[in-house]
């Protein structure tokens, strides 16, 4: 575990941030003023220094300044009340790790922490690009595809086949999906998985400085994401998101670089597999004119579509038993399991933060699990909460759905309640039913997740 001093005025914040890193098994040192915490860290060196912009006696940006300079293989993760692109820029520039904007979750602070003792162990010296965190991963394996669902076995099938193709791959799908994790896999299965793999997030930041990570100016000396990644892998993630200017730019420069490679006349720095992400369907941005077309056809030469969790709900169980033994690696502690009331749970939650979200829950029910077994209290209230529906006619009929379901799975339960008492009424006459309710009789037992006869099928 490590070593971490947390600087903040805030009493209350301070405690609040203090318990969760104690709770996590880490050394902890707290204190309100700079001038105390600076002190101690030079006595001590922690691991992990977090700290606010404002504290009073001193700048935020000065401690994380001093401490970069002096201890350069520190964690600062930085805590601002004051949340802003350009301080999260500068506390970046002047060496922090992350940051966070209050008021924050603590999920979230424990998911920054968690990457910072990973960062740790890394290789000794090696700074990590700002917004560009895919070397090291959250839990050591978070790169790694997991699941035996058809459509993880489909996917993983063509990123073997064309692993060693430089042609573009665009990933498409939801926020969580595991959109990077393929990207990675595609990196480690090719011949270039011994060079860089860099992911730059467009969202992250603002339109100057994502110019200059992408395509070089005075204050990076003419080097890119894409020099830095020689030899290896470049991942722009939301690219739906990048500036229809910087896509103009971005599809001459591709194509500059391709016409290279076809002549052979390629520099090595040069030498890099594109791959783009995008949490919208950039066919549908195309149409609607906020994303190129040009740029479009040149990126989406392999697309491949990342499905949601709730469609390939089997990979559950084999993911959560993934992140237990990557957690318990990192936290060094026993690989807890999870009883078969809590697995119920997730199987029937609709994750609509996808593989990420799962990730969290079951970090968070690591944390507050008392023993070596995760039961459903310990789980996040948003998963163990169910909406109670009741049939306004009916006050009896009663169903659940767990928060996060689809309005559509509602609209399938209201249909199955309606459907079973129009039943009830015609004496259990399926084709009375049916025509009263106005549809074919296939209609009726589709519904009803039946299976039709075919003479039935022919009659109606």
């Amino acid at each position: 575990m490590a070593k971490i001093v947390i600087i903040d005025d805030e009493a209350a914040v301070l405690k609040m941030m203090s318990q969760l890193c104690e709770r996590l098994g880490h050394e902890t040192y707290a204190f309100q003023t700079g001038t105390e915490g600076m002190s101690f860290i030079r006595r001590n060196t922690p691991e992990i220094l977090i700290v606010d912009l404002k504290i009073g006696d001193m700048d935020g940006l000065d401690i994380i300044q001093q401490c970069h300079i002096q201890f350069p293989n520190m964690a600062i993760i930085m805590v601002t009340g004051y949340g802003s692109v350009k301080i999260a820029v500068d506390a970046m520039k002047y060496g922090a790790f992350d940051y966070l904007s209050k008021p924050f979750e603590l999920d979230d602070l424990q998911r920054i922490i968690s990457r910072a003792v990973t960062k740790g162990s890394t290789e000794e010296g090696q700074k990590e690009d700002p917004f560009m965190r895919s070397n090291v991963a959250s839990y050591g394996e978070r790169s790694k595809v997991v699941g035996s669902s058809s459509p993880i076995r489909e996917i993983m099938a063509v990123v073997k086949k064309v692993a060693d193709n430089d042609s573009p791959v665009l990933l498409e799908g939801e926020f969580g999906s595991g959109k990077q994790m393929v990207a990675r896999a595609l990196h480690n299965q090719s011949r270039r998985n011994s060079a860089p793999f860099k992911v730059l997030h467009c969202s992250a930041l603002p339109e100057e400085l994502l110019e200059m990570e992408l395509f070089g100016g005075a204050a990076h000396a003419g080097e890119t994401i894409f020099m830095r990644a020689q030899g290896g892998t470049v991942v722009l993630e939301e690219i739906n998101v990048l500036p229809k200017r910087l896509q103009s730019q971005l599809d001459a420069f591709l194509e500059d670089i391709n016409n290279r490679r076809v002549q052979g006349s390629l520099p090595a720095n040069l030498d890099f597999r594109f791959v783009a992400t995008t949490t919208k369907p950039l066919e549908k941005e195309v149409a609607e004119g906020k994303f190129r077309e040009d740029l479009f056809y040149r990126i989406s030469i392999i697309p491949l579509m990342m499905p949601p969790l709730r469609s390939r709900k089997e990979d559950i169980d084999a993911l959560a038993d993934h992140f237990l033994k990557n957690y318990a690696k990192i936290s060094q502690t026993k690989v807890k399991s999870v009883d078969k009331y809590a697995l119920q749970l997730l199987t029937n939650y609709a994750w609509p933060g996808n593989v990420g979200e799962l990730q969290n829950a079951i970090e968070r029910a690591c944390t507050f699990a008392e023993d070596d077994r995760i039961r459903p209290v310990d789980l996040p209230p948003k998963i163990t909460q169910k909406i109670e529906i009741t049939d306004e006619e009916n006050q009896k009929l009663k169903h659940q759905l767990p928060i996060g379901s689809k309005l559509s799975d509602y609209i399938k339960k209201q249909e199955k309640i309606f459907i079973q008492e129009t039943l009830k009424y015609n004496e259990g006459s399926r084709e009375k039913t049916a025509s009263m309710l106005g549809v074919s009789i296939a209609t009726l037992y589709r519904k009803m997740g039946l299976k039709l006869e075919r003479d039935k099928m022919l009659t109606s």
